[in-house]
Parts: C-alpha cells; structure tokens; sequence
C-alpha cells in the first residue's frame, strides 16, 4: 500500500475553481501578510486601544471648547460684573453690621456711664453719713429720714437714751456678759514634733 500516489486533478470545466491574478508588486503582499498576522495576534489590543484614544481626543476637544467659550469678552464681562455686585454687596452688608456694633457700643457706654455715676454718687451718701455726728446708713436711706432722725435725737437729751446692750456684753464670749459657757477643743491631731 505504499505504492500508492494521490495526486489532484484540476478540472477546467468546474465551478469552484478560481483563477488568480498574479501580484504586479511583491513588496504590498508580503506588508499584507505583516498586517494580516498583527491583526490575528493583537486585534483586541489594537480595537482597545483605538477606542480609547477617540475618547480621549473627545474629552480634550470639549475641554478646550468650553475655555474658549468661557473666555470670551461677553462672558468676562458678565462675569466681572457679578464680582462687583457681590462684593459691593458683602461691603453693604459689613457697614450695617459695623453700624448695628457701633450702636450697641454707645448704649453699652451709656449703661456703663451710669453704672459709674450711681457707684459715686451712692459712695458720696456713704461718706456724707459717716461724718462726725451722724450714725452710720447705708446709701439707699434718703436725707429726708437721716434729718427726721437728725431732728428726734436733738430733741431728746442723750443722757435719757437707754443703751441697746447692757455694759458687760462682749461679742466674743456668746449671748451673755456675765456668763461662760464652756467649749471643747479642737478635733485636729497636734502638729508638733
């Protein structure tokens, strides 16, 4: 069986057969054959990687037209006057709060002057009541009860005044004069050494 040999048959009369031309330029088949082979090897890479650079060139291109649209005259314009209203207005704003500051610094002033006044004045009653003469008051007592009273002790004699206190009172010893009560001694460990 080894004898045997096959070999094709070309028919000139068949339908499937397909004359080819022959290449004018041998140097394009053999790129042809590069291509073809690059696209069955790395064509998913190549489609990954086209797609991305369109995209990319899509978003640059949107990019710089919208700085171009932004920087047109019109719209630096507009915009410049929109600063200018804001900040006139945040300047607006700061003068009133100032102003509002500065009324509520005089009200508190004028509290304050007062406050001062009614100190003195109360201190100049106090120090007119302890002069010679007169008992001690404090400051609310108005002139009219200090000459009342002023006016009952000149008509009495002071010799008629009984005193308030018998004469052995002492404030250090208790109720009593003459009498002593005893008291306990300090709880507290001695210190001495």
């Amino acid at each position: 069986m080894d004898d045997v040999e096959i070999t094709d048959v070309e028919e000139e009369n068949s339908p499937f057969l397909v004359e080819k031309a022959p290449l004018d330029n041998q140097d394009l088949s053999s790129v042809s054959l590069l291509v073809g082979e690059l696209l069955s090897q790395y064509g998913w890479y190549l489609l990954v990687g086209t797609v991305v650079v369109y995209l990319l060139i899509q978003y640059l291109s949107k990019r710089i037209s919208s700085r171009s649209s932004s920087s047109s005259p019109e719209q630096t314009l507009q915009d410049a006057a929109l600063v200018a209203k804001r900040q006139e207005g945040m300047e607006a704003s700061r003068m009133k709060m100032q102003q509002e500051l500065d009324a509520k610094a005089v009200i508190f002033k004028e509290k304050q002057r007062q406050q001062e006044e009614e100190k003195r004045r109360q201190k100049i009653e106090l120090w007119e009541s302890m002069q010679p003469g007169r008992s001690f008051k404090s400051g609310k007592t108005s002139r009219t009860t200090e000459e009342a009273d002023s006016s009952t002790t000149a008509s009495k004699p002071k010799s008629d005044k009984k005193p308030l206190r018998s004469e052995d009172y002492n404030p250090l010893t208790g109720q009593g004069g003459s009498s002593c009560a005893w008291r306990p001694g300090r709880r507290a460990p001695s210190s001495g050494g």
